[in-house]
C-alpha cells in the first residue's frame, strides 16, 4: 500500500510538470487512483483481469467519470512502464467508454515567435548567461521537434551529432524512432555544449542527474510570462502540440507526422486533424465572401406561399 502512495505521488509530479495538469485535474486523477487501489488491493501489481472488472464497479457512473478514470490508470500505467517500473500495461483491460475526446491545447504561431523573440533578445547580448543559452537549446527542441519533456531533458551528451540531421530516440514502451533536428536546433546545442562537463552523460545535466521535469516545466511558464503569454495556458507538453499542428497546417503528411511524434496508434495523431479542421472552418467564415454579407434575403416560397390565380 504504501509503495502504491509513492508511485501515486511520482505519477503526479510528471503530471504536473510533463503535461501541465492543473490542480484539480491532479486531485480527481489522485482521488481516482486511490479508489481503484481500495478496489483491487494494489495498482503496482494489478493485473488485466482485476482492471477488467472495474467495468462492473462502475456501471453506474457518467460516461464522462469513467472516461477519466480511465484516462488516469491508463496514464498512470504508461508511466510506471516508460519508467522501467513494470514490464507489461494492464490497462488495455479497462473499458473504454464513449466520450468526445478533447482538442489538445495550442499556441499560435504568433505566439511561438513571441518565445523565440524573447530568447534571440537575451541572445543577442555580448556574452549570454549560460542559463539563456541552455534555455534557448530547450526551446528550439521541443518545439522544433515535438520532443516530450521525458525525452528532452534526458538526452545523452552526445546525442546529436554536427553533420547528422536527425537522432535515434527510444520513447515510450522502448520504441525507437528518427526525430528530424533543424539546422537551429543543432546551432543552439553546439552554443550550448561547450557548458556541459565533459564527464557528464547528459545534454542537460542537473547536480548528479539531468534537468528534471517540474525545473523543465517551471522554466516554459516563465518564458511564457516573459513573452506576455498567460502562463497557464502553456506547458512542454503544449509546444509538442504546438510542433503537430503547425506541421500538419503546412501540410505535412499524417503519417509522417506520427513518426516523428512516435505514436503507436494513428488515431492519436488524427486528433491533430481536428485542430486543423477547426481553423479551415475559422477561415472560410473569415475571409469567404460570403462572410462579408450581413443580410440574408428571403426566398420566396414554391409551395403554395403565393396565392393562386
Amino acid at each position: 500500500m504504501d509503495d502504491d502512495r509513492a508511485l501515486i505521488d511520482r505519477f503526479l509530479e510528471m503530471m504536473a510538470a510533463e503535461r501541465g495538469a492543473s490542480r484539480n485535474t491532479l486531485l480527481a486523477y489522485r482521488r481516482d487512483l486511490e479508489g481503484v487501489r481500495a478496489t483491487v488491493g494494489s495498482l503496482a501489481s494489478a493485473c488485466k483481469a482485476q482492471l477488467g472488472g472495474l467495468a462492473a464497479a462502475w456501471e453506474a457512473l457518467a460516461a464522462s467519470s469513467v472516461a477519466r478514470k480511465v484516462s488516469a490508470l491508463r496514464a498512470f500505467y504508461s508511466f510506471l512502464e516508460e519508467e522501467g517500473m513494470r514490464g507489461d500495461n494492464p490497462s488495455s483491460a479497462l473499458p473504454r467508454p464513449v466520450t468526445r475526446r478533447p482538442l489538445p491545447k495550442i499556441l499560435s504561431t504568433g505566439e511561438v515567435d513571441s518565445f523565440f523573440a524573447v530568447i534571440a533578445e537575451r541572445m543577442a547580448v555580448e556574452h549570454p548567461a549560460p542559463l539563456d543559452i541552455r534555455l534557448s537549446a530547450l526551446i528550439e527542441l521541443l518545439y522544433g521537434s515535438g520532443l516530450r519533456a521525458t525525452e528532452l531533458i534526458s538526452l545523452p551528451r552526445r546525442a546529436l551529432a554536427t553533420d547528422r540531421p536527425f537522432l535515434i530516440l527510444r520513447g515510450k514502451g522502448a520504441r525507437e524512432r528518427l526525430v528530424p533536428i533543424s539546422d537551429r536546433a543543432r546551432a543552439a546545442v553546439a552554443t550550448w555544449l561547450p557548458y556541459v562537463p565533459v564527464d557528464s552523460p547528459w545534454l542537460f545535466p542537473s547536480g548528479k542527474s539531468h534537468l528534471s521535469r517540474i525545473r523543465l516545466y517551471q522554466m516554459v511558464k516563465a518564458l511564457a510570462a516573459a513573452a506576455g503569454i498567460p502562463p497557464e495556458r502553456v506547458s512542454p507538453h503544449v509546444l509538442r502540440h504546438a510542433f503537430a499542428t503547425h506541421l500538419l497546417e503546412g501540410g505535412a503528411d499524417l503519417r509522417a507526422l506520427q513518426s516523428m511524434l512516435g505514436h503507436a496508434d494513428i488515431a492519436t495523431t488524427q486528433i491533430y486533424t481536428h485542430v486543423d479542421s477547426r481553423r479551415l472552418v475559422e477561415l472560410v467564415n473569415r475571409r469567404h465572401p460570403l462572410a462579408a454579407m450581413t443580410t440574408v434575403r428571403p426566398h420566396r416560397r414554391v409551395d403554395g406561399d403565393a396565392q393562386a390565380p
